[in-house]
């Protein structure tokens, strides 16, 4: 990898790490259904914009049916279930629990796509589940207030992008990646928008709220998948996949920061399970790595 390289890939995990961030920021406000189609209609236009640009539409129009599939289960399905968790759900716990992503990943190509696990790699599932029950335990309530609805929220997130992934690897595999970028944000931004019509705010929005949702719709959706499929396009899918292990740094960092979440050590411990159990699980410990595991925030 060139210098550019590790440029971008510590710029895309600083850029997806924010989005917890703008979440949190934005949610309240706007609601989950309409902040969902403000970061995926944004995101839509400025990719259709550059996929147009580079010629990349057709391969949009005749992988239709796949592109859709993967629209509902990469952006549409995730992006919801983060802003119905980012009510309750601190930025930093979002990010560390994410990164299950490449777990779930692990878990679903063994099952759709027959790969094997090593000793390992079931190890290293283990290890990641653990290490989200040492995260969130203490605060797992499920009555009003409390993170439980939201913890399973993100999971189901993170298990949306994994299928996603293994469905792209199994029906997509050597279509432009801007075409998938573009299209499948578009159907996402299609198929949610009667949702956020229906539920559109009826007060005004703050303007710290709308900066908030379009730093989240053309930051962490539409340039970071284009830096995203430009490391892809370099340095290959199995280096690329590097950045899902440095998000939740990131995210942790940023909620710090930006909104005083506490860090401690109980934080830092379990996300270094997760992330030690993330390692083994695809592979970056070991032998076979999961190239179909990390996916974009």
């Amino acid at each position: 990898m060139q210098a550019r390289d590790y440029r971008d890939l510590f710029l895309l995990a600083a850029i997806w790490g924010s989005s917890f961030l703008f979440m949190r920021l934005s949610v309240g406000d706007f609601g989950p259904f309409a902040l969902v189609e403000i970061r995926l209609g944004a995101a839509a236009l400025f990719l259709l914009a550059v996929a147009a640009a580079r010629g990349s539409l057709r391969a949009f129009w005749s992988n239709l049916r796949h592109i859709s599939v993967v629209g509902i289960f990469a952006a549409g399905l995730p992006f919801l279930l983060f802003n119905v968790a980012a009510q309750t759900v601190p930025a930093s716990i979002m990010a560390v629990i994410n990164a299950m992503t490449p777990l779930f990943g692990a878990l679903i190509a063994r099952l759709w796509l027959k790969e094997a696990l090593s000793n390992l790699r079931i190890l290293g599932l283990g290890l990641g589940f653990t290490g989200i029950l040492l995260l969130v335990w203490k605060d797992l309530s499920f009555e009003a207030g409390g993170m439980g609805f939201g913890v399973l929220a993100v999971l189901g997130a993170s298990l949306c992008y994994a299928y996603a992934a293994c469905y792209t690897t199994r029906f997509l595999k050597g279509v432009d990646p801007l075409a998938m970028a573009a299209g499948s944000v578009t159907v996402a931004a299609i198929a949610m928008l009667p949702l956020a019509l229906y539920t559109w705010p009826a007060a005004p929005v703050p303007m710290t709220s709308w900066g908030a949702a379009l730093s989240l719709s053309l930051l962490c959706t539409g340039l970071a998948y284009l830096i995203y499929y430009g490391l892809i396009d370099r340095v290959g899918a199995s280096r690329s996949i590097t950045v899902t292990f440095l998000v939740p740094l990131f995210g942790i960092f940023w909620g710090a920061i930006i909104l005083h979440e506490p860090v401690g050590l109980r934080m830092l411990g379990a996300a270094s399970v997760v992330l030690l159990g993330t390692l083994l699980a695809t592979g970056f410990i070991g032998a076979g790595k999961l190239q179909a595991g990390g996916r974009p925030r």
